[in-house]
């Protein structure tokens, strides 16, 4: 348009105002910033047992970050950051943002829980079964794989071979964790050849994760020199404030008691772990045997966590908060969990001649109830 001796032109461009200017006047382009809002998050749930649900979080903003609550407060970025499907089994309300970097953030995505599932009620678990009359895969959707050989931070020997890996010394032939027709887990030491092991390393990493319960697997463990069974679970937030930050629950560890720490008697130990925080309790009752099928448990509430073997009202170890040194990780958010069997280490050390291979780790089922 033209106003005394100018004539201004106006560009209709996304983000920019222009406009070129007659009589001697200078072009000018002025941009206007463009700030992109996160896509709210979408809440889905998959069943689980009893009323129960395993909860996941997504944003079809690529990369955005995604932060929730679940005690009715307004989620901010300063909140719990969601890394993995965690479980739902009492009443409370979801309540999640996405934050992309240079986005705003979303509107407030809001999913309201009401089970009222009955303490001690059974809401997860993996019973190991297989029907398919051979050695079966352990379930994809529930269990992932740590492998390799990198010591694993406790100068372990072992290198840990997942489902199908072929890397040497794996066999997707002779696999060293699959469920067996008899409706067990088995992951299996092998020594493939002279001072080289290998063996298996489940987790439910990004899979599976819950915050407070009972839960508990029957196992039945190896003996021997060198040989670490383990069933024990690590915080949800690992991959972004690392260990101990995160927080380690130890169900169950066991090495050979009678050997390496010449006790005399035979025994497993429950464990914490967090910054500036350890503590561990042996169980070894009279005629104790880890050789044998036993029911290993925690009882995990706010501000506590209590140790079983066999029976729930059979503790023999309780940790809490207000008593413990350090830092307590445990309400902090979900854990995921993990069943393996190093070979060797800093604490068994080595295996000797007297060391069998194979050697198994045997869990007839991991399950999960509510407080």
């Amino acid at each position: 348009m033209r106003v005394g001796g100018l004539i201004f032109i106006v560009l209709s461009l996304p983000g920019v105002l222009a406009c070129a200017c007659g009589g001697g006047g200078k072009s000018i382009a002025t941009p206007i910033p463009v700030v992109a809002t996160a896509a709210t998050p979408a809440i889905t749930t998959t069943p689980a047992q009893n009323g129960a649900v395993l909860v996941s979080l997504s944003s079809s903003t690529s990369g955005a970050p995604i932060y929730y609550t679940v005690d009715g407060s307004a989620p901010t970025t300063a909140s719990q950051f969601y890394e993995a499907p965690f479980l739902v089994a009492s009443n409370l309300t979801v309540h999640a943002i996405a934050a992309a970097a240079g986005d705003t953030s979303s509107s407030v995505a809001s999913q309201s829980f009401a089970p009222s599932i009955a303490a001690g009620t059974l809401v997860w678990s993996d019973e190991f079964a297989n029907s398919t009359g051979g050695p079966a895969q352990p379930n994809p959707l529930v269990w992932t794989y740590d492998t390799g050989n990198n010591g694993f931070g406790n100068q372990e020997l072992e290198n840990y071979c997942a489902w199908g890996s072929t890397a040497t010394p794996c066999s997707a032939a002779q696999p060293n964790a699959y469920v067996g027709t008899d409706g067990s887990l088995h992951i299996l030491a092998e020594q493939p050849s002279a001072g080289v092991y290998s063996s298996a390393r489940l987790k439910s990493q990004g899979l599976f994760s819950f915050q407070y319960g009972r839960i508990e697997a029957r196992i039945k463990l190896p003996e021997g020199q060198g040989l670490w069974p383990a069933f024990w679970l690590l915080g949800n937030n690992i991959a972004t404030i690392n260990w101990p930050a995160c927080g380690e629950l130890d169900v169950m560890e066991h090495i050979d008691g009678s050997n390496p720490q010449n006790l005399g008697y035979d025994w497993v130990e429950g464990s914490v772990h967090g910054t500036a925080m350890n503590g561990g309790i042996q169980y070894h009752p009279s005629g104790f045997s880890a050789a044998g099928w036993h029911t290993y448990g925690m009882i995990w509430t706010k501000g506590q966590i209590q140790y079983y073997v066999d029976d729930p009202t059979n503790v023999y170890a309780t940790y809490k908060s207000t008593t413990m040194g350090g830092t307590w990780p445990f309400d902090a958010g979900p854990q995921f969990v993990l069943l393996n069997l190093a070979v060797g280490g800093s604490w068994p050390r080595s295996p000797d001649a007297t060391t069998v291979f194979p050697s198994e780790m045997q869990v007839d089922y991991v399950r999960l109830y509510s407080n």
